[in-house]
């Protein structure tokens, strides 16, 4: 973050025939909001007077053709391109997929160089997205190429923490990625997220087994008890608080998830139906483990109320006040710790033995 400067927010604009369009500028239309953020919106400044206009909102955008030339105390665009954009609400349409591309690129080469301090992503359509240019997933991939760590999908709410073995996989695929490597390293990155950006030291951690009721001893598969367990158990002697694998289909529904700072699925739906059921519309895709950060809301594009004016914009506004939460206690920490450093500097410098 800059010294002396708001936070600035890099927003892709998503797929424009969605609500990504419609969540933001619910978001910015609150004026109070520009005390604490200066938001750079990466489209184009006729798109978004489209959008002004559909949704007849009063929001006053100014445009800028580099980041860098973003004012605090106003709702700025980048224009990323110059071109009219037909948008057809509710349809999907690959053409459009170009542009939520094209911002989605723009706004990460803006993390990177340092021009904005966090990204925040409207929400695409992982088909229409696709291009000879453009081959991930989703964002979670993309950022992973583009950006320093080893990312990991993390669900937020203030209540609940699931983050994800693996992601964006086919169910076919699953048990076959779960390695011990792989538990290691997304248990480590969690870990690290939990002390680091949300201040918690000492944290507990619960792991979803992969088969039905953890395998059965061996009834329902195998791989709980050759990899999971002794993983587990090699990460806890770290001293690591974490436990498990717990059987799935009771975990949640028997409150014991809120026994833990954070759970691990083994897969998508096994952590994110849970999940999306307990907190849908208040929850926060974090990509943690990154040298930047990332917050997305936890919904799609919701072709379905595209364009009517209905759009819940609760978990956008969310993402925004977490990102900018994790943007603070990373600073803070990283103050700490150069302070840290330059004192014992000055103490081993005191009591140096000539």
């Amino acid at each position: 973050m800059r010294k002396g400067e708001k936070i600035s927010v890099g927003i892709s604009i998503g797929d424009l025939n969605g609500i990504g369009g419609e969540i933001i500028i619910k978001t910015f239309e609150d004026n109070r909001i520009l005390d604490f953020c200066t938001p750079v919106i990466f489209a184009s400044i006729k798109v978004m007077s489209f959008l002004k206009h559909h949704f007849k909102s009063t929001i006053v955008f100014n445009s800028i053709h580099d980041p860098e030339r973003a004012l605090d105390g106003k709702v700025n665009v980048v224009n990323v391109w110059k071109e009219n954009v037909n948008i057809q609400f509710g349809k999907e349409d690959t053409k459009v997929g170009t542009y939520a591309a094209q911002s989605l690129i723009a706004a990460t080469k803006a993390i990177k160089n340092n021009q904005v301090d966090l990204l925040l992503t409207a929400p695409i359509n992982k088909h229409t997205i696709q291009s000879e240019t453009f081959k991930f997933p989703g964002h979670t991939d993309y950022l992973a190429q583009e950006l320093e760590g080893d990312s990991l999908m993390f669900m937020i709410t203030n209540n609940l923490k699931v983050g994800l073995l693996t992601d964006h996989v086919a169910v076919k695929d699953i048990s076959s990625q779960i390695t011990k490597e792989k538990i290691t390293q997304k248990i480590n990155t969690i870990h690290q997220t939990l002390c680091k950006d949300f201040g918690i030291r000492k944290p507990k951690i619960a792991v979803l087994g992969i088969n039905p009721h953890t395998g059965d001893n061996g009834v329902i598969g195998t791989e709980d008890d050759a990899v999971m367990r002794p993983t587990l158990k090699a990460i806890k002697d770290t001293g690591k608080l974490v436990f498990g694998p717990y059987a799935a289909d009771s975990f949640f529904g028997s409150n014991n998830y809120k026994n833990f700072d954070a759970i691990v699925a083994s897969y998508h739906d096994q952590g994110l139906i849970p999940f999306k059921t307990l907190s849908f519309g208040q929850g926060v895709n974090f990509t943690a483990g990154l040298n930047k950060v990332r917050t997305s809301p936890d919904h799609g594009t919701a072709y379905e109320i595209a364009g009517k004016g209905i759009a819940d914009y609760g978990s956008f506004k969310e993402a925004l006040h977490l990102g900018l939460k994790i943007v603070k206690t990373r600073k803070q920490s990283e103050e700490l710790y150069a302070n840290q450093l330059k004192n014992n500097s000055k103490a081993n410098k005191k009591y140096k033995l000539t």
